[in-house]
């Protein structure tokens, strides 16, 4: 006798249900024709997802497949009318749990601008891609211009590897700042802006007015501790970041004694042989702000989906496509493995 004809539904649900990962609900799928159907019809991947990422029904309204809208995901308890729009959801849902797969990686594609520089491009963004303070023969950090105000913030804007990433930690290596908060978002029906974010050509100018974004999450503030050290800012929940841009806002400017213990730093470095651009610009009264290393901890949705904008409910479409029709690839995320020191928000 078949295992689920002898359990019956009820009881086959809730073995099935143990299954924590979708891979093995596909398995279980694949052994017979009833199995496959059982699976689908009681949409076992769709629970399944939901249990794993119950984060995305906040903000995602509905998902495509094939053109052809699934119920909205509020109502992921109710079963399609049909057999197709079963299949199609079983399958979306499934490979949506497959792309978010359960390991920690640097969801940082590439660094778009940053709202002022320094000297660039010696003391630019893209430096705070590279792990640790040091690269090469030199120091690597980027340094804002100099402010005669501490509460001038600056903003440093990256691009993620991914439209959709379930976020958990943010990363920050700072050389002097105080205050931090992360902004997640897309740009706001701007075509330059879009366009230059994808070629890598934005400027200080785009991206310093943040009201061309539109952002779908905001962090709370975060102190940070005054050490040059990997530190760890951990969200109060995993957020949804929809639309593959991440803005760092950084406030409070170092006061002059924070230039003197900075000025300190920069010999201790000098006396090793290593070379900071900026050596003579410290010296001055102006007030400042340097970050040497960013990094995004999450769960990137990686080449299966797009996003659409719903407008309706202010929520988010996910849209199913091949990957060779969508735009980021699982190389574009590295794996990390830092050592780290702990920060809380308030």
């Amino acid at each position: 006798m078949d295992f689920i004809q002898w359990l019956g539904p009820d009881m086959s649900i809730k073995v099935l249900s143990y299954l924590d990962h979708p891979c093995d609900l596909v398995r279980v799928s694949s052994v017979s024709r009833s199995w496959n159907r059982f699976v689908i019809e009681n949409g076992l991947c769709k629970q399944l997802f939901f249990e794993m990422f119950p984060e995305i029904s906040d903000v995602v309204d509905s998902v495509e497949v094939d053109n052809m809208m699934i119920e909205p995901v509020t109502n992921m308890l109710d079963n399609c009318a049909n057999w197709e729009c079963l299949k199609r959801e079983h399958k979306a849902y499934a490979v949506m749990a497959f792309e978010l797969k359960p390991y920690v990686k640097n969801c940082i594609s590439k660094a778009i601008a940053a709202s002022s520089t320094n000297n660039y491009p010696e003391e630019s963004i893209v430096n705070t891609l590279e792990p640790g303070d040091r690269t090469e023969n030199r120091a690597s950090y980027w340094l804002s211009e100099g402010q005669s105000s501490p509460g001038v913030p600056e903003s440093l804007v990256y691009k993620l590897c991914s439209k959709i990433c379930l976020i958990t930690k943010i990363r920050v290596q700072p050389f002097q700042a105080y205050t931090i908060r992360f902004r997640i978002g897309h740009p706001r029906h701007h075509i330059k802006l879009e366009s230059a974010i994808a070629h890598g050509i934005a400027t200080s100018n785009m991206v310093g007015d943040t009201t061309q974004f539109v952002w779908t999450y905001t962090s709370p503030y975060y102190q940070m501790l005054q050490e040059n050290q990997l530190q760890e800012f951990t969200l109060p929940e995993p957020a949804l970041g929809i639309g593959g841009v991440l803005l760092v806002e950084l406030r409070g400017r170092v006061q002059q004694q924070g230039l003197y213990y900075y000025i300190g730093f920069v010999s201790l470095i000098l006396s090793h042989g290593f070379k900071l651009q900026s050596a003579s610009a410290i010296a001055d009264a102006m007030l400042l702000l340097c970050i040497s290393h960013v990094q995004v901890v999450g769960l990137p949705i990686l080449q299966a989906f797009d996003v659409k904008t719903y407008q309706p409910s202010g929520k988010y479409t996910l849209k199913y496509c091949p990957p060779d029709n969508c735009i980021y690839s699982a190389s574009s995320c590295q794996e990390v493995t830092p050592t780290i020191t702990h920060a809380c928000g308030h």
